[in-house]
């Protein structure tokens, strides 16, 4: 048997801890369950469960580092018997003092073994992305999600769904160990910003431009919902800054599905180029003594 140190690759300093902090990483990587019909694999988990045996043991490791005894525990100047001092045998399922290399292995899955077969082990879950617009978003809808796997899924987006909000979608993640049922696909909403729309809890706001006419005369004017264009009434004599609400025009409560509000907030609009016909009017207008700062002083 080769030198245990080297089988397990740790120098002779190693402390306890360190020897089986290595031995499990080793168990888990080679063990003959998860390594089906890899005779190779199998010999190396052998060695390496027979090199920790040794020197876990702390009389025989200091034995083997004081050079009175062999590799596999046997008296120096005889031949192999693996741990035959203390029983067992390197054949066997224990090692010197009692050692089984099964428990290890059983422990590092999380459990006990049934009928010589890792316990089974849930898969991994895989985590994903998925970018929607905002209209798709508040409204709900089905968008199509390539997976790992390279499977490709349309993914039902629940009416408004939030930034940032996951999504699971079970058994859509990693294969599962020993039996174990597949992880799930986790997916995070993101959520693309609209032109003129927000949301704000269940309430869609919306910013809506409107000339100098529209806000003196009043004027019934199209406004964009999330269901189409509705007719809405500007009232005579409107200021920029006012909110009209469109009840019932927002997006639908995730759980009890009862909708909110849209509210349009009045943004007046002056033309782009001076207009003398405009600033004749505002200035006979203003000569009447018009004075809308005067509860201020």
């Amino acid at each position: 048997m080769k030198d245990p140190y080297s089988v397990l690759g740790v120098p002779k300093s190693s402390s306890d801890a360190e020897l089986k902090k290595t031995y499990r990483t080793l168990a888990k990587k080679l063990h003959p369950d998860i390594n089906s019909g890899d005779e190779k694999i199998a010999e190396r988990f052998k060695e390496v469960s027979a090199a920790y045996a040794l020197l876990r043991d702390k009389d025989l490791r200091a034995r083997y580092d004081r050079g009175e005894i062999n590799a596999d525990g046997s008296e120096k100047g005889f031949a192999g018997g693996g741990f035959h001092p203390r029983g067992g045998g390197m054949g066997g399922g224990r090692f010197g003092d009692g050692f089984d290399p099964e428990e290890i292995f059983a422990s590092i899955f999380g459990g006990a073994r049934a009928r010589g077969r890792p316990r089974a082990q849930k898969g991994q879950d895989r985590a994903y992305r998925l970018k929607v617009d905002f209209l798709d978003a508040v409204k709900g809808s089905k968008k199509p999600l390539s997976l790992a796997n390279r499977k490709t899924l349309n993914v039902t987006i629940p009416e408004n769904v939030r930034e940032g909000q996951k999504i699971r979608l079970k058994g859509q993640g990693d294969e599962g160990m020993g039996g174990g049922r597949p992880g799930d696909a986790i997916i995070e909403i993101t959520i693309n910003k609209h032109d003129f729309f927000r949301c704000e809890g269940n309430d869609i706001h919306l910013d809506l431009p409107i000339t100098l006419q529209e806000a003196v005369m009043g004027e019934k004017v199209n406004i964009p919902t999330i269901d189409g264009k509705v007719a809405m009434t500007i009232p005579k004599g409107s200021s920029s800054g006012r909110t009209l609400r469109l009840k019932g025009k927002g997006a639908a409560d995730p759980k009890s599905k009862i909708r909110g509000d849209q509210y349009v907030k009045l943004q007046i609009m002056l033309p782009d180029e001076p207009d003398e016909v405009l600033e004749k009017a505002i200035k006979k207008w203003a000569k009447k003594g018009q004075n809308v700062r005067s509860h201020m002083t």
